[in-house]
């Protein structure tokens, strides 16, 4: 496996600088994993063996089960709930009334979700849901969409609905072997925790995540039902990139610039992963320090380097490359951008 930019103190490298005015103020470091689907490595920058917690930058794997159980067919999920499922939405009115739909339409209601209540992180959407006079709900949650297509499988298996975030749980339990199939790990013993919408989060090495992204982008080797429910995932996300995330979102942005050519997914701590079906590979990217603003310059700067991104997009796309810092009055007065060192 090629281990491109490793420092002599065995640090990831540094990806990403916040500059205020000339000075460089803040440095964050990451580790990338580049792969394909026959478990070939086209890149490593940094220390792609150390187990990650990938959060909800695998929701497009924990959508696997929604399909592969029947769940999707039997209660119509579309491409429009199956990118809902994948997302972490900003609570905007079409996300959380297509999740009441869903649910209304499996027989269960916000009550039945155990992902907590959540302001939407959209702000007009939080502002309007102030002056209503009501508060958040699990509804509001912005993985609302991934919790209502878990319960869908439930109600079809005929399991209890009730503690279906459990880690014993026959829906975990298919989320989990979805995991170890696309990473071909054994993820038992693995490092595990408690992910902010309460499922749990299971600690892979960044490289088998990669690897587990570019079977979803490329899944010719797989069995058939799973290879057609990882293509219907992945067009599902780049058909409906606004249930994916929302108004003005770097997931929502980038995809729909990239007009269909990859399916991108952030996560909680700095943690991206892309698939990328027209040249069969799967990305995996995780900050350092877990900075968000610094996942997204380094995603895209990745996804340039490998040639995904349309060089008719790359200056529209500019903000996305490299962020403007604002002060409270809207004024530029930095930039996130790639480190002057930056391996990729």
């Amino acid at each position: 496996m090629p281990q491109e930019s490793r420092s002599p103190d065995n640090a990831n490298p540094l990806v990403v600088e916040v500059t205020r005015g000339d000075m460089v103020e803040s440095r964050h470091r990451a580790a990338v994993a580049v792969a394909d689907a026959a478990g070939r490595f086209v890149h490593a920058w940094g220390n792609v063996e150390r187990p990650i917690y990938g959060r909800s930058a695998l929701k497009p794997l924990q959508t696997l089960p929604v399909i592969e159980t029947g769940a999707a067919e039997r209660y119509g999920m579309g491409a429009a709930e199956l990118a809902l499922a994948t997302a972490s939405h900003g609570g905007e009115p079409r996300h959380v009334d297509l999740a009441r739909a869903l649910l209304a339409r499996i027989g269960c209601a916000e009550s039945d979700l155990e992902c907590g209540p959540q302001w939407p992180s959209h702000e007009p959407a939080a502002m309007a849901l102030a002056r209503s006079g009501a508060g958040p709900g699990p509804i509001h949650n912005n993985c609302s969409g991934k919790h209502a297509g878990m319960l869908a499988t439930a109600r079809h298996r005929g399991e209890t609905t009730s503690g279906y975030i459990g880690f014993e749980h026959p829906v975990q339990q298919r989320v989990l072997a979805v995991l170890e199939a696309m990473t071909g790990l054994e993820l038992g013993s693995a490092p595990r925790g408690i992910d902010g919408c309460g499922i749990p989060v299971i600690g892979i090495p960044l490289r088998a995540v990669a690897l587990a992204m570019a079977r979803l982008a490329d899944p010719a080797a797989l069995q058939p039902e799973r290879a057609a429910a990882a293509r219907s995932i992945v067009a599902a996300m780049m058909a409906e990139p606004f249930l994916v995330a929302g108004t003005n979102e770097f997931n929502t942005v980038f995809m729909r610039a990239l007009g269909g050519t990859a399916a991108i997914k952030g996560g909680a701590e700095g943690v991206y992963t892309a698939a990328l079906p027209g040249l069969g590979l799967g990305v995996a990217l995780k900050i350092d320090d877990g900075a968000g603003r610094a996942a997204s310059v380094a995603l895209a700067r990745v996804l340039h380097r490998l040639g995904a991104v349309p060089p008719a997009q790359t200056e529209a796309l500019g903000d996305l490359f490299a962020s403007p810092v604002l002060n409270r009055a809207g004024v530029e007065i930095g930039r996130v951008r790639p480190a002057a060192d930056c391996p990729f």
